[in-house]
C-alpha cells in the first residue's frame, strides 16, 4: 500500500515522501498514530500543491538576497568608534554591530550570523567584510571606520 508520510519515521523515511508499506504496518500502526495517510488521489493532489507552495516560497526568498546582494554591493557602511591616537579601537567592531548600523542607517535587516568577519575589527580604514546569504548568494560589504 502506498502511503505518505505526515512525520520522519527512523529507518522508514522522511516527512512528505511516498513509501510502500505492508497493509498491515499501514493500517495498524501509521494511520492510528496520524504517522501517514494513504497515497489517494486526492492526498497526492494536496501534497502536489505543498510542494508547489514550498518551491514558490523558496524562489521568492532566493529573489529577495538578490535584491539586497545588489543594494549592499553599492553600498559603503561608516561606522564611528571611539580610537587612541594610534589607530588602535577601544574594543573593536562586531557582525553584531555591522548588522545593527545596517538596520539604522540603509534600514536593510540581516542577521549578525550571515555576515562573516574572520575576527572583529580592531584598527581605523576601510575594510572589506562578506556577507552569506545562503544557495550561493554572497555580497561583499564595504565598512568605512573611522574615529568620532
Amino acid at each position: 500500500m502506498k502511503v505518505i508520510l505526515l512525520q520522519d519515521i527512523k529507518n522508514v523515511g522522511k516527512k512528505d515522501e511516498i513509501i510502500n508499506a505492508n497493509d498491515g504496518y499501514a493500517r495498524n500502526y501509521l494511520f492510528p498514530k496520524n504517522l501517514a495517510i494513504e497515497a489517494n488521489k486526492d492526498n497526492l493532489l494536496k501534497l502536489q500543491a505543498k510542494k508547489d507552495a514550498k518551491t514558490h516560497k523558496k524562489n521568492l526568498e532566493i529573489e529577495e538576497f538578490k535584491n539586497q546582494a545588489k543594494k549592499i554591493e553599492e553600498l559603503t557602511l561608516q561606522i564611528n568608534v571611539k580610537a587612541g591616537s594610534n589607530g588602535k579601537i577601544f574594543g573593536g567592531v562586531t557582525s553584531k554591530e555591522i548588522s545593527e548600523e545596517l538596520k539604522k542607517q540603509y534600514k536593510i535587516d540581516i542577521d549578525k550570523k550571515k555576515i562573516i568577519l574572520k575576527e572583529t575589527i580592531k584598527n581605523i580604514g576601510r575594510f572589506s567584510v562578506d556577507i552569506k546569504f545562503g544557495d550561493g548568494i554572497n555580497a561583499k560589504l564595504t565598512l568605512n571606520i573611522q574615529p568620532e
